[in-house]
């Protein structure tokens, strides 16, 4: 791995952060008070398979 294949996954990670608030800034806004409720185990939870699939995903790719 290489200092360019670190800035081309930071880029790709922006622009898809970047998409539901362009969309619909409406939506988000809920997204965001919905998760404000959620317990802590539920989001460490959420944390952890999203680490998880980002892991696997990268193995798989590479």
């Amino acid at each position: 791995m290489n200092w360019q294949d670190l800035g081309v996954g930071l880029a790709l990670l922006l622009v898809f952060e970047g998409i539901l608030p362009f969309i619909s800034p409406i939506l988000l806004k809920k997204t965001y008070a919905t998760i404000t409720q959620m317990a802590d185990h539920s989001l460490r939870l959420m944390g952890l398979c999203s680490m998880l699939l980002g892991t696997f995903l990268l193995y798989w790719v590479r």
